[in-house]
C-alpha cells in the first residue's frame, strides 16, 4: 500500500482548519464515478435495443441473454446516480453525519439486480434452451444479424469500459485492481467497471456460443453460452454483494492509516500519547474519527483548544474525507487543577 507522508504542516496553528462538519473541497473520484455510470447509461440504452431485435431476429438465446444484461445496466447505472445524489444531501437533525451511505444502499440494489435479473434470467434462459435442443424442438435462425450486433456491441460496451477504466486507474493509483475494489470506500468507481467487463466477457460468450451453433447445427452451445453469462453474473454480483456489505456494516480506515494517524497526532509537541483511533466511513467523503490523547502536563487550559485545531487540520490535511473529528483528552481534567491551584497560589 502507498503510505501517505506526515505533513510538514502538522506543526502549524489550526487557523487553516476545514470547519467542522464540512465535506472536502473537491472529491475528484467521485466526480470521475459519475461519468462513468453516466457513459455507461448511454452505451447500455442504444445496445439493449438492439440486442433484443437481434435475438428475435435470430432466435439465440445468448444474445436475449446479452439483452436482458444490457437492460439491466441501464437500471443500475440510474440506481448508481440516484444514490450518488441523494449521498451528497447535507446532515440535518436526523442525519447528523450526512447521508453518504445512500450509495451504498443503492450499490446494493445494483448487485441484487445483476445476481436476480442479470444472472437468474440468463439462466433460466439457457437451461431452457438446452432442455429445447436436447429435445429436437430448437430452431437455429439467420446468424448474419447476431454477429453485427455482437460486433457493434462490444464496440460499445468497449468505449464505456474505457471511459471506466480510465477513472478507476486513476483513483487507485499505485493498487493493484483486487487491493483497490477492497479498500475502495466510493462503489461507483468499480461497479461499472466490473458491469463493462462482465458485458465484454459476455458477448465473447455469446459470440463462441454462435458460432458453435451454425457450426454444428446444435443449439446446445448457444444455451451453454446463456448459461455462462449467467453464472459470469452472479460472480459479479456476489463480488459486489461483499463489497457493499462491508460499507454498510461500517468500515473504518486500515491498520496502517490508523498508525500514521497516531504518528501524525503524536509527532505535536504537546501531545504524551495517542491512544485508542477510532475511525468510520459514513460516506465516500465523509471518514469519522475519534481518539483519545493525552496532552503535556504543562498545557494550559488556554491553550488547549488551539492543539486540538492543530491536530484536526493535520488529519484533514492528510484524509481530506475526514468530516468529524472527536478528542478525548485524557489529562486536561489534571492539568486544569493544577493550573487551578497555581492560580490560587498567584492570588494569594
Amino acid at each position: 500500500m502507498e503510505e501517505r507522508k506526515l505533513p510538514e504542516s502538522a506543526q502549524q496553528e489550526a487557523g487553516t482548519a476545514p470547519e467542522a462538519g464540512a465535506a472536502p473541497e473537491a472529491h475528484d473520484a467521485s466526480e470521475g464515478g459519475k461519468s462513468s455510470v453516466i457513459a455507461a447509461i448511454a452505451g447500455n440504452v442504444g445496445v439493449a435495443v438492439v440486442k433484443f431485435i437481434a435475438s428475435f431476429l435470430s432466435g439465440s438465446s445468448a444474445l436475449f441473454s446479452e439483452a436482458i444484461h444490457s437492460l439491466v445496466d441501464c437500471g443500475n447505472g440510474l440506481l448508481l446516480l440516484v444514490g450518488m445524489r441523494k449521498s451528497r444531501r447535507k446532515p440535518d437533525f436526523y442525519h447528523p453525519f450526512g447521508s453518504g451511505k445512500e450509495l451504498y444502499f443503492y450499490t446494493l440494489i445494483v448487485a441484487l439486480a445483476i445476481f436476480l435479473l442479470g444472472g437468474g434470467v440468463a439462466l433460466k434462459e439457457g437451461i431452457e434452451a438446452v432442455q429445447a435442443a436436447l429435445a429436437g424442438t430448437a430452431q437455429i435462425g439467420d446468424p448474419l444479424v447476431g454477429y453485427v450486433v455482437l460486433i457493434c456491441a462490444a464496440i460499445i460496451e468497449g468505449l464505456s469500459l474505457r471511459v471506466a477504466l480510465k477513472n478507476f486507474n486513476a483513483a487507485r493509483g499505485n493498487l493493484g485492481p483486487i487491493a483497490f475494489i477492497k479498500q475502495a470506500k466510493d462503489p461507483s468507481l468499480y461497479t461499472v467497471v466490473m458491469e463493462d467487463s462482465a458485458a465484454e466477457v459476455g458477448l465473447l460468450f455469446a459470440l463462441v456460443g454462435t458460432v458453435l451453433t451454425q457450426a454444428t447445427r446444435n443449439a446446445v452451445f448457444d444455451g451453454a453460452a446463456s448459461i455462462a453469462i449467467g453464472l459470469l453474473l452472479c460472480a459479479v454480483a456476489v463480488v459486489l454483494l461483499r463489497a457493499t456489505k462491508g460499507l454498510l456494516v461500517g468500515v473504518g480506515v486500515n491498520p496502517e492509516e490508523v498508525e500514521q494517524m497516531r504518528a501524525l497526532v503524536e509527532q505535536d509537541p504537546m501531545v504524551v500519547e495517542c491512544g485508542r483511533i477510532l475511525t468510520n466511513y459514513m460516506g465516500p467523503a465523509n471518514l469519522l474519527v475519534a481518539m483519545d490523547v493525552t496532552f503535556q502536563p504543562s498545557l494550559r487550559a488556554d491553550d488547549a483548544d488551539g492543539v486540538t485545531d492543530r491536530i484536526e487540520a493535520a488529519i484533514r490535511q492528510q484524509w481530506p474525507e475526514t468530516s468529524e473529528v472527536f478528542i478525548e483528552v485524557e489529562c486536561l481534567g489534571e492539568c486544569l487543577r493544577q493550573q487551578q491551584v497555581e492560580d490560587t497560589w498567584d492570588v494569594r
